[in-house]
């Protein structure tokens, strides 16, 4: 069965090369597509996608406030679609909204297009793209935010440092190969684990450190130095 895709874009030119590059893949299809945030609102309820490939920066409703709109105001049973960023390095501050919004992937608009098809498989498997790239430069800027914005939880930073030292062994491994950027699939690869338990380990490892998905939990690893600083871009 093919992932669903709605891809929101106020450009249609950028909307009908996205379109080409997912309909090429047989796992994918584009049912839809939406020029700004009120739009992308409606046709996801209207058309209930797998995955919205959302823009940010758009006119009238942002991607930020249609990706919360998405999440909030699902009208269905069945669990709302994932939302994949779409964003370039001088947006940082959209893709913090976002993420506070519950997108669940980031991706650089002049990335490969076999990693926006990968980006997609991903986040409708129910995982969290994070593009190191990405990554080093929301840990730089989330460093300056309140823990509450961060982390989604009132505990302390302190405290979630703490709570890192109940993990076990395997599961601080998982949480360092998270917080590099890797998939389950390529966790499992490298630990010799099965898909299915390094799944049932970072929901684990959710659990106790008190977060909401893998992206806090990679922002946490970082702050708590299980791992160097990722290297900055060269401009």
């Amino acid at each position: 069965m093919s992932i669903r895709v709605l891809l929101v874009d106020d450009q249609e030119m950028v909307r009908a090369a996205l379109r080409a590059v997912i309909d090429r893949r047989e796992d994918l299809c584009v049912v839809g597509d939406a020029a700004d945030g009120g739009q992308a609102v409606d046709a996801a309820f209207r058309l209930r996608p797998d995955v919205v490939v959302m823009d940010v920066r758009m006119p009238g409703m942002t991607g930020v406030e249609a990706t919360r709109r998405i999440l909030t105001e699902w009208p269905y049973d069945d669990p709302p679609p994932r939302v994949l960023v779409l964003t370039t390095f001088d947006l940082d501050e959209y893709v913090h909204s976002a993420l506070r919004a519950g997108a669940c992937g980031f991706l650089l608009k002049n990335s490969p297009t076999d990693q926006l098809a990968h980006a997609i498989r991903v986040v409708a498997g129910g995982e969290a793209m994070l593009a190191p790239s990405v990554t080093h430069r929301l840990i730089d800027a989330f460093a300056a935010l309140p823990i509450g914005l961060v982390a989604g939880t009132p505990t302390p930073a302190s405290g979630r440092h703490g709570l890192i030292g109940s993990l076990t062994e395997r599961e601080l491994e998982v949480l360092i190969l998270v917080a590099r950027g890797l998939s389950n699939l390529q966790i499992a690869d490298a630990l010799g684990l099965t898909q299915a338990n390094v799944k049932s380990r970072v929901n684990r490892i959710l659990t106790r450190l008190g977060l909401d998905n893998r992206v806090q939990a990679a922002l946490l690893a970082h702050e708590a130095g299980l791992l160097p600083p990722l290297p900055h871009e060269e401009t």
